[in-house]
């Protein structure tokens, strides 16, 4: 499961039930311009379940908020800080949970076609060379007959000899 790390948003867990969204905002803002804070909540009881994501504008706000809040203490509870991986859902190759799973169809239907046409051309391609290669054996072969053929005939070696003489 090799996903591909969101290198501008944090996670941020260990969050106490008192933290909301702005308050995990005012203790990342002094990193740098925050553009998101999520706080998935529990569907069960509406409260958040003790974790948060935070979006930086800049990959080096996020890298400096990660590196001075992992560990810190927030409302008694020590965080933890990391790079957020992509959610991600069953049937989308995008994988953001919040697209639908034909989202990527279009995408899915261009690369068929690039495939197919790819296919066919390595098809022709290998179709030109093998005639290419056939042709290039007829033409040595036609050589070497024409080779064996003087070769054999007494009176062209006799004209061939005749010359050299005159």
């Amino acid at each position: 499961m090799n996903q591909p790390v969101q290198k501008n948003t944090l996670y941020v867990g260990g969050l106490a039930e008192e933290v909301d969204e702005k308050i995990l905002h005012a203790a990342f803002v002094p990193f740098g311009e925050v553009k998101d804070v999520k706080t998935p909540l529990d569907q069960a009881t509406q409260k958040h379940r003790s974790f948060g994501f935070v979006t930086f504008l800049e990959r080096e706000d996020a890298a400096a908020a990660m590196d001075n809040m992992d560990g810190a203490e927030l409302f008694g509870r020590v965080l933890t800080v990391n790079y957020a991986f992509p959610e991600r859902i069953k049937g989308g190759e995008q994988g953001w949970a919040a697209q639908p799973i034909w989202a990527d169809a279009d995408t899915w239907f261009e690369r068929q076609q690039q495939e197919e046409e790819m296919q066919r051309l390595q098809a022709e391609h290998r179709a030109a060379m093998q005639a290419a290669e056939k042709l290039h054996r007829e033409k040595l072969a036609a050589e070497r007959e024409g080779e064996k053929e003087e070769e054999t005939d007494p009176m062209a070696a006799a004209e061939a000899q005749a010359l050299k003489q005159s």
